[in-house]
């Protein structure tokens, strides 16, 4: 069960069915509805029934909606009053959203069901001010559609029933204290005017105004203070009151003179900036991909396959990644790009950099040519950078949305643990990739462990990007180990397993097809490395996240060497160890390996424990985020 509904009742006899009805026609259907009723007089528990709900007892509103939420069985609560009516697919957009923006708490904006201007002005002003305040102060005006996750909701025990006012802005705020809050902009909801009709604007502007003052003082109104009663009883409009009712309507009428200004102005801005693009169905994706290593071309390639049929995609890259993602793809371009240099399997980070320093004149020239006049004649909606630093440049000066999506981020997105001995290597790191993504809408990341998101990061983590090949693959045990390894300076490492004579090792990474002992030397064939692969025993690695990730998934053990100085690779091989999967070694020694490979049955016994996934989360998130910064 995806939802349950949860609707506090009291004598709703005339709006029940209306709201029950529009829950009937929506197009998703998993969900349950969960009647909370306050001992009606009237007929509301039996319709109720008679539409299939649940019902329990209520109260308060409160209590109506924490007893429905003790049944439900839902993994997302919705919580609405009886005299709603949902707009077409409501439940599915909202959900939707919801999901994609990884929430713990949110509100839907309301539409209210009636054609008086001036009720359509009060309820766009209270919507425009939710949306204000929302990163100030979660704030709820009713409850016309609060969702939840029901965890958060058990964790933060549910609404305070001592509240007979306000429950819902408490509730808001505690929950927004725990998990993320907004105000969803693809839903609104049908929210009847009955309260305005019964008991005019200035009773409930002053009735809102004053209860929203108190929220923002931290202090919580009393239903007495404002004479507001849950049946809605009402008080007669004197000619003072209408005199002030026509003050307000005036004042309105000002700020929604204003407003339409403003949203004039804002539609020709963007009609100016549609006539600058050429006309075209499809929207275009400049994807840009580091050139260092095959990992980023490898989970691109994958990416960019699901996607091509919805966008036009130009991808940009250097090195092996270039002509690895041109095998695959039409419009693809070569720019320039940076290196990390090894000697004798250590990063040097002065000749790192003396080669970067050389090659950037030819590489500026190269991204000019390949990048800036394709984004300048293209004009692309929207850029999606895998750690790739002229994305950064071209969106900046271009002003185009720019999307990061990578691993690497979780070093300065996320709450990591590492060794504390690599703290410098850590400071090293961070630096170095904050200058090459720079404030992109959000961080969409990759990984196989899952810390904390750092307050204030605007990040989502995925599980890893899996090759298809390998997602349809059946692991099976052979006698073989893989050793993969992306650097020549690796080779004296790898001779050392030939001392291990009873162990048979098939080597990846030197791009040579010969035999010395028990090493197996192959050249990279996509098809050949995935069957050996999919058989192998275990693996053993430098601390390529790629290479890792898809280890895990065929439940492969791991003995991680990472590149001394590479601090991406120890942050992989230290998770390896950490979680059960393997060892992580600074080092690498015969002695080491043979005592590995008599661990296997336990770290095969973990690995069981990983539970298997698929692309289709962080495919999902990709266009969602498109289509929302384009």
């Amino acid at each position: 069960m995806i939802l349950s509904i949860i609707i506090p009742t009291y004598n709703e006899e005339e709006y029940l069915p209306v709201l029950l009805e529009s829950i009937k026609k929506q197009s998703f259907t998993d969900y349950e509805v969960i009647v909370a009723d306050a001992n009606s007089t009237d007929n509301t528990r039996k319709i109720a029934e008679e539409y299939g709900c649940i019902v329990v007892d209520g109260g308060l509103p409160g209590v109506g909606r924490n007893n429905g939420a003790k049944v439900a069985k839902g993994e997302y609560l919705l919580f609405l009053d009886s005299d709603l009516e949902l707009t077409d697919d409501y439940l599915r957009d909202v959900l939707y959203e919801f999901r994609m923006e990884h929430l713990g708490i949110a509100i839907t904006q309301m539409l209210p069901m009636s054609n008086k201007v001036e009720d359509k002005l009060f309820h766009d002003f209270a919507n425009y001010f939710m949306i204000g305040v929302e990163n100030i102060k979660p704030h709820g005006a009713g409850c016309y559609g609060i969702i939840s996750r029901k965890e958060l909701h058990d964790e933060c025990e549910g609404f305070d029933e001592s509240l007979t006012f306000g429950e819902d802005t408490d509730y808001i705020e505690r929950l927004a204290k725990k998990g993320r809050f907004k105000v969803l902009r693809n839903a609104k909801i049908g929210v009847s005017t009955r309260r305005l009709e019964e008991e005019g604007i200035t009773t409930l502007i002053r009735q809102y105004g004053t209860s929203t003052v108190n929220d923002f003082l931290g202090k919580r109104t009393d239903a007495k203070e404002l004479n507001y009663n849950f049946d809605h009883g009402h008080e007669r409009i004197t000619p003072k009151r209408f005199e002030n009712l026509e003050k307000r309507v005036e004042q309105i009428n000002d700020i929604k003179e204003s407003y339409d200004k403003s949203i004039a102005r804002i539609n020709n801005t963007r009609s100016r900036i549609k006539s600058s693009h050429r006309q075209r169905d499809r929207k275009v994706v400049f994807y840009c991909v580091c050139g260092e290593g095959m990992g980023h071309a490898i989970r691109t390639s994958v990416i960019v396959d699901k996607i091509k049929e919805k966008y036009d995609v130009y991808l940009f890259s250097s090195d092996r990644a270039y002509e690895y993602l041109k095998s695959k793809f039409d419009n693809v371009y070569e720019i320039g790009g940076f290196n990390t240099v090894y000697i004798n399997n250590k990063v040097n980070n002065l000749k790192t950099l003396s080669d970067a320093i050389k090659r950037n004149p030819t590489n500026i020239k190269v991204g000019y040519e390949n990048l800036y006049k394709k984004a300048a004649q293209l004009k692309p909606d929207v850029i999606v950078t895998d750690f790739e630093i002229y994305a950064t440049m071209l969106s900046k000066i271009r002003n185009i949305p720019l999307i990061s999506l990578d691993n690497i981020h979780m070093i300065t997105q996320t709450k990591i643990d590492y060794p504390k001995s690599h703290y410098v290597e850590m400071l090293k790191a961070k630096g170095v990739i904050k200058t090459y993504v720079v404030n992109p809408r959000i961080h969409i990341l990759t990984s196989f462990f899952y810390p904390k998101i750092r307050a204030k990061k605007n990040a989502v983590i995925y599980p890893p990007i899996i090759r298809e090949e390998i997602l349809k693959m059946e692991p099976k045990e052979g006698n073989h180990i893989i050793v993969y390894q992306t650097s020549r300076e690796s080779e004296k490492l790898v001779g050392r397993l030939k001392a291990l004579k009873d162990e048979q090792f098939i080597v990846y990474g030197f791009d040579k097809e010969e035999t010395d002992g028990n090493l197996c030397y192959k050249h990279f064939n996509e098809d050949e490395f995935y069957d050996d692969l999919a058989s192998a025993k275990a693996v053993i690695c430098n601390g390529g996240f790629t290479f890792i990730s898809e280890a895990i998934h065929l439940k492969k053990p791991i003995y991680s060497v990472p590149a001394v100085g590479n601090f991406e690779q120890t942050l992989n091989g230290f998770y390896v160890q950490k979680l059960g999967y393997g060892e992580y070694h600074e080092v690498m020694s015969a002695k080491r390996v043979a005592n590995f490979l008599k661990r296997l049955p336990k770290y095969q016994k973990r690995l069981a424990k990983v539970k298997k996934t698929n692309n289709d989360g962080i495919v999902q998130e990709l266009i969602y985020r498109i289509e929302k910064y384009s």
